[in-house]
């Protein structure tokens, strides 16, 4: 049984740094994209606070789908380009959010989100995905935890096999 170790009053860099390590240990031995997915929400939404909703959404043709996640129930297809997770995915950029109202054609899966952070998953230059976390409370997100998660994804990328859960023409 994996036991996800608190972290509470440390600095984001050092939250994340400790987050790592507990992925790393996560991950070690499994390479199952799907698997690895559900468990890395799964610790990002246990150990990180004040979320409401974490996930991740795979590239398939020309649109993001729907993986693993926490949270309640989520749009299941989202367009390149479009809201905050297609805008990261067609930029290829991190995209923070302090005020989610403010983001021109934000997608309202989850009317409780007030900020978002999310991150596009790009393995040997090809996009595989996004990684996107919500939070109920405005500015929630920072560089630091911009920062933070792309070093989170790199290590889950470094360890999954994603073959399965990406495909199609895609960016």
């Amino acid at each position: 049984m994996f036991v996800v170790q608190a972290t509470a009053g440390v600095s984001k860099e050092e939250d994340y740094r400790a987050l790592a390590a507990q992925l790393g240990a996560l991950l070690a031995g499994e390479t199952d994209g799907l698997v690895n997915a559900a468990n890395t929400a799964a610790l990002l939404h246990q150990a990180l606070p004040d979320l409401n909703w974490v996930g991740f959404y795979f590239l398939r043709g020309p649109e993001l789908l729907l993986g693993p996640f926490q949270g309640r129930v989520a749009c299941a297809r989202i367009a390149l380009g479009r809201g905050v997770c297609g805008t990261a995915a067609l930029r290829r950029t991190t995209q923070v959010v302090p005020d989610v109202t403010q983001f021109p054609g934000h997608i309202a899966c989850d009317h409780a989100s007030r900020s978002e952070v999310v991150v596009p998953l790009i393995h040997d230059g090809k996009l595989c995905g996004v990684l996107d976390l919500d939070s109920p409370s405005l500015a929630r997100f920072d560089a630091a935890d911009a920062a933070g998660l792309e070093a989170l994804m790199r290590l889950f990328l470094a360890g999954s096999d994603l073959t399965r859960l990406v495909g199609g023409a895609g960016a």
